[in-house]
């Protein structure tokens, strides 16, 4: 990906340098890119949007929603599991961590891939949206058939990117407490997501974690 070379990825990586230095990052350096190193581009069936790392320690591990196994489930992600659950009786798992999905070929990305500790939303705005664009730009221009989840206003300002034609676009309210009860519960997007894939020539998610 010729992003790495570019001149706001060089500022980008001197901002992080510099706050490395004086604050704790989330996630841990290898696990920034580790939504692209479980979910190769070749394997991409669908896209998780998120907007921002968790900011709490030993949460963030470069997957949106996910947390490393044991550590307790989010609130947000409670609520996915309890929609899942509704969607396809499947049961809620013990654990919050969704490499399974990744490791199937569900790209789970945030528009910010890393923040620092306890500061939501401290590195928007630094050249990581930039970055992250461009990898939904390239997913829709270079693929067919993929499943867009845009969960909340902020991910569904990104469906301009998105080719409608060519993929699934299924947006519905953010599964946050604070919204999840405005469309998210009840929005079904695990079986249309596989109705849509199987459809295609392609095999659904197993959703069982």
């Amino acid at each position: 990906m010729d992003q790495f070379q570019s001149p706001y990825f060089k500022t980008l990586k001197e901002f992080l340098v510099e706050e490395k230095k004086k604050y704790t990052l989330y996630p841990p350096g290898r696990l920034i890119f580790n939504a692209f190193q479980r979910t190769p581009f070749n394997r991409v069936k669908v896209v998780i949007l998120g907007q921002d790392p968790y900011h709490g320690k030993g949460q963030a591990h470069g997957l949106c929603f996910s947390v490393p196994q044991g550590i307790p489930k989010p609130p947000s992600l409670v609520n996915i599991f309890k929609e899942l659950q509704s969607d396809l009786g499947t049961p809620i798992p013990e654990h919050g961590s969704l490499e399974k999905w990744a490791d199937q070929g569900v790209l789970l990305i945030n528009a910010t891939l890393t923040v620092r500790d306890s500061q939501a939303g401290s590195h928007q705005k630094r050249g990581w949206e930039t970055f992250t664009n461009r990898v939904i730009e390239i997913v829709s221009q270079e693929k067919n058939g993929v499943v867009f989840l845009l969960w909340g206003r902020y991910a569904q300002a990104k469906e301009s990117l998105i080719d409608g034609n060519r993929h699934l676009v299924l947006k519905a309210a953010h599964p946050s407490p604070l919204s999840a009860y405005n469309g998210f519960f009840g929005c079904r997007h695990f079986s249309k997501t596989n109705d849509y894939l199987e459809k295609h020539e392609n095999t659904g998610i197993d959703w069982t974690l």
